[in-house]
C-alpha cells in the first residue's frame, strides 16, 4: 500500500460560469491564456452544456456553461454563483491513488473511467470533499495521449502560446469555510497531507466596550510533501464572526468553496503592467504601508529586494518574507465586482513571485483582510481599485 495518492501535481480546475463568451474574453483578451480544446458536438448534446479549456504554461481552466437545464453546470448555477466545481490533480498511478484513498475512507463519485486513444490512455475518478459542491479528481495520463480529456477537441494544436504575462504554473489553492477543521483534517485523513503554515489574527477596533470596525481569520496551509500542492482553508474568526469576509464570501458563494487560486511569476511587475493595460482591476493597499515597509522588512531582516520600492507602491504590489528570502503578491478584484454581477461570483486569481521565501504572506495577511473588509463598507468596485 502506497503511503501518499502519488499526486504529480495539478491539472486543471474546472470552471462553471453563465456566461462562457464573457470568460473567454477575460481569460483570451485579458489574462492571456491560449484556448486549447473545446467539448466536441457529441459532448455537447450528450452533457447539455458548452466547454472551452484555456492553457497558460502548465495551467488549464475547463471553462463551461449550461445549454440545458438539467446539466450538471445548470443545477451548479441553480444552488451557486460562477465558481470552481472541481480540482484536478495529475496522478503517477491511478489504482494506486484510488486504493491510497478507499483505505482512507474516501467518498467516491465515480468508478475509474478509462479512454484509450492513440498514444495513450486517460483514466481518472472523481471523490466528494467538505468543500460542498467542489469535488476533486484524479487523472492519469499515460503515455502520450492526444486530447485534453474524453471528447474534448484540440483548438489551436492543443499547446498554448507564450503567456504575455508570464503565467506558468498554479502556486496554490485557497478555500473559504464557515468552519476550518472538517476540512483541514480531511485533507489530512483522507489525502494524507500534512501541516505546512497557518495564521491568525484579528483587526477589530474597539473605543472601550463599544466595536468600530474588523472581524477576525484563522488559516492553515495543508501540504502533498511529495508534489508541493498546497491548499490554504480560511474561517471567520470570532468576535464578530458575522463581518468576516471570510463569512462574506460564503454568504456570496452559498456555501464553502475555492476563494482564490495564485498563478506563480517570475517577474511581477511587468506582469501587473501588462495585465493592468488589459483592463484587469487589483485590490489596493493604503499609502500607510509603504510608509512602514522599510522599517518593517528591516525588522524581518530582508536586505535583497532587487525591485524598486516606487515601483511595487505605484503598482500595489505586497512584499513578506525573512532573513534575505522574500515574496510578491498581489490580488485581482472578485468577479462580482470586476462585472458589477452578483452572479458572477466572488472568486478572485492571485499573483505571487518568489525569492525564496516559501510562506503565504504573514506581513501581507492582514492587509489583504482589511482592504477586502474595506471594499464591502464601501460596495463593489472596493477600495481604492488600482486599474
Amino acid at each position: 500500500m502506497a503511503d501518499s495518492p502519488e499526486i504529480l501535481g495539478y491539472d486543471s480546475f474546472h470552471f462553471v460560469v453563465a456566461d462562457l463568451e464573457r470568460s473567454r474574453r477575460f481569460y483570451a483578451d485579458a489574462l492571456g491564456f491560449t484556448e486549447v480544446a473545446r467539448a466536441s458536438a457529441s459532448k455537447i448534446e450528450k452533457g447539455g452544456e458548452v466547454a472551452s479549456v484555456f492553457g497558460a504554461g502548465q495551467i488549464r481552466v475547463l471553462v463551461s456553461s449550461p445549454k440545458r437545464n438539467d446539466s450538471r453546470a445548470a443545477r451548479f448555477l441553480r444552488i451557486h454563483p460562477d465558481g470552481i466545481s472541481s480540482l484536478a490533480f495529475r496522478v503517477r498511478d491511478i489504482r494506486t491513488t484510488w486504493d491510497f484513498l478507499e483505505a482512507r475512507g474516501a467518498t467516491f463519485l465515480s468508478d475509474i473511467a478509462v479512454d484509450e486513444a492513440e498514444g495513450g490512455t486517460f483514466k481518472t475518478f472523481s471523490i466528494a470533499t467538505p468543500l460542498d459542491d467542489t469535488t476533486f479528481r484524479f487523472i492519469e495520463r499515460e503515455g502520450k495521449y492526444p486530447r485534453f480529456a474524453p471528447d474534448f477537441e484540440d483548438v489551436n494544436g492543443g499547446n498554448p502560446r507564450e503567456n504575455p504575462h508570464g503565467f506558468a504554473t498554479i502556486d496554490h489553492v485557497t478555500s473559504n469555510a464557515y468552519t476550518m477543521l472538517p476540512v483541514v483534517n480531511w485533507y489530512r485523513d483522507v489525502l494524507g497531507f500534512t501541516h505546512y503554515w497557518d495564521v491568525e489574527f484579528h483587526t477589530a477596533e474597539m473605543s472601550g466596550s463599544r466595536r468600530l470596525t474588523g472581524s477576525g481569520l484563522r488559516s492553515i496551509v495543508m501540504s502533498d510533501p511529495a508534489s508541493g500542492v498546497k491548499f490554504a482553508t480560511n474561517e471567520p474568526m470570532r468576535p464578530f464572526f458575522r463581518d468576516s469576509q471570510i463569512n462574506r464570501f460564503c454568504e456570496d458563494n452559498h456555501g464553502a468553496g475555492v476563494q482564490h487560486v495564485a498563478f506563480l511569476v517570475k517577474e511581477i511587475i511587468p506582469a501587473v503592467e501588462t495585465l493592468r493595460a488589459h483592463g484587469i482591476q487589483f485590490l489596493s493597499a493604503p499609502g500607510a504601508y509603504y510608509d512602514r515597509l522599510p522599517k518593517r522588512l528591516e525588522d524581518v531582516k530582508i536586505t535583497n529586494v532587487k525591485e524598486p520600492m516606487e515601483a511595487l507602491r505605484r503598482n500595489h504590489i505586497l512584499v513578506d518574507g525573512a532573513d534575505d528570502k522574500y515574496m510578491l503578491q498581489i490580488f485581482m478584484l472578485d468577479a462580482m465586482a470586476m462585472y458589477g454581477d452578483e452572479k458572477a461570483g466572488p472568486f478572485f486569481y492571485e499573483i505571487i513571485q518568489r525569492e525564496g521565501d516559501r510562506g503565504f504572506g504573514y506581513g501581507n495577511f492582514r492587509a489583504l483582510f482589511e482592504s477586502i473588509e474595506a471594499s464591502q463598507r464601501e460596495g463593489s468596485p472596493a477600495l481604492e481599485v488600482v486599474g
